[in-house]
């Protein structure tokens, strides 16, 4: 019997077209009942979002900005994620914690075990279980490939014009996350068509019951 995920992290190196896909499967959750919340990291409250601004387009190192961001996370807990759930919302995040060990821990060299303490500190859920994603969906795609979809859309952050090295690196960080929680991650090859992603998102959803 599928388990119905109630709390969905979207993850992925910047330009994996995740932005296209959160709008479909919303609107497919949608469609199925469920009231659906939209939200994203860094960011999700007033405070996470200035906090956002921050980490997005001032200069730091690896500590600050990982510290900036856990408090952000906390914060986005405390008043948006968790009041959600215990509403029944399903809530689809646009990024969580995975994304700080793959940017700040495998793209800047954090110590992991920092990032692991942190994450105990600041995701302490109900009954004092760690908060993670029901499911994590990661929008995999070369490095290369994100770059040139990412000049042709936009004007890049001080993230986005790290180069290809940092996000080699980013890209094997999320590969390690998901080697290390195969049950909550479901990787999807984001190198193809926007039909043909969309077709790898339904079958991930469809077998979680979705």
């Amino acid at each position: 019997m599928s388990f119905y995920p109630r709390f969905i992290s979207i993850e992925g190196i910047d330009g994996a077209g995740k932005s296209t896909h959160i709008a479909a499967l919303t609107e497919r959750l949608a469609a199925g009942g469920a009231k659906v919340l939209n939200t994203r990291e860094p960011g999700g409250t007033e405070l996470a979002e200035r906090l956002r601004e921050l980490v997005l387009h001032s200069g730091m190192d690896g500590l600050t900005e990982a510290l900036l961001v856990f408090a952000g996370r906390r914060d986005h807990l405390q008043r948006v994620i968790e009041p959600a759930l215990a509403a029944g919302q399903t809530v689809l995040c646009d990024r969580f914690t995975d994304a700080t060990f793959a940017y700040q821990g495998a793209g800047r060299g954090m110590d992991l075990q920092v990032l692991a303490t942190l994450e105990q500190w600041v995701q302490q859920g109900p009954r004092g279980l760690l908060r993670q994603p029901d499911l994590t969906i990661w929008f995999d795609l070369p490095p290369a490939t994100a770059a040139q979809r990412r000049a042709a859309a936009r004007e890049a952050d001080r993230f986005e014009q790290q180069d290809l090295d940092f996000f080699e690196r980013v890209r094997a960080g999320y590969a390690a996350r998901a080697a290390a929680a195969p049950a909550r991650f479901a990787r999807i090859d984001a190198s193809g068509t926007v039909d043909e992603v969309a077709a790898q998102l339904r079958a991930v959803m469809e077998a979680r019951g979705c």
